[in-house]
């Protein structure tokens, strides 16, 4: 799925040590689950698969593709701004794919994804949708603040949060918070790999990944290095 922030490009890059670190788990969890570009390539740990947003909208998406809901092919720019400024008299499915699916940079409910060859973006989204759904059909998706989700003993949890410095869910996401939840849920039993562009001293550096993201509507990119944390317990000072 297209998705703001999605690691579709470099998810080959993760999963070897989703793959190490699944081996001794009883349990897998994204807790930012988003498009689900990580999430879609997890079946292998075969472990049974937590996907948490705090997104409504987006995790009714996912429950109702689940269930064989087919997204709508056609969506004009006067049902989008329609559904855009009247969500309450739509489903939560419908508002959650048109608001991603058929919006510029997939970004929720940005102004009306268009260009100059008239692609349809809502029927490249619905298709790639139910393709992308069956690699999901045994994940249990939540729709809870990561602070209240309750996680099987003994999970292996791969966080992609709004990054440090940046909106999520509407508002600044609270880092630091954040980053002593990973100390905590690592002291009682969980593994933790955490995407971010930096961590606390006491995070391990796992893996460096540069790559370009696109930042405007003329598609100039910037590159940026995604890197891969997690916490192993240890105060570097000592």
């Amino acid at each position: 799925m297209q998705y703001m922030g999605s690691k579709k490009r470099i998810a080959k890059y993760i999963l070897p040590f989703l793959v190490d670190y699944s081996l001794d788990k009883d349990c897998y969890a994204e807790l930012f689950v988003g498009g689900c570009n990580m999430m879609d390539k997890t079946g292998i740990l075969g472990l049974p698969r937590i996907g948490n947003d705090y997104h409504p909208e987006l995790i009714a998406m996912w429950r109702a593709l689940q269930s064989g809901w087919v997204p709508p092919v056609e969506v004009n720019r006067e049902h989008y701004n329609t559904i855009r400024y009247h969500r309450e008299f739509f489903s939560e499915e419908e508002a959650g794919f048109i608001g991603f699916m058929c919006s510029f940079g997939a970004r929720w409910f940005a102004p009306y994804a268009s260009n100059k060859r008239g692609d349809n973006y809502a029927e490249r989204g619905s298709r790639i949708l139910v393709k992308q759904v069956e690699k999901l059909l045994d994940v249990h998706f939540l729709n809870e603040s990561y602070l209240d989700v309750v996680l099987p003993p003994n999970s292996l949890i791969y966080c992609d949060p709004p990054y440090a410095g940046t909106t999520g869910y509407g508002k600044r996401f609270n880092s630091p918070r954040f980053f002593q939840w990973c100390r905590d849920k690592t002291y009682d039993g969980h593994r933790i790999l955490i995407s971010e562009y930096n961590a606390p001293a006491d995070f391990t550096l796992l893996l460096e990944i540069p790559h370009y993201s696109t930042v405007s509507r003329n598609s100039n990119k910037a590159k940026t290095v995604e890197k891969l944390y997690t916490f192993d317990g240890v105060d570097p000072l000592l």
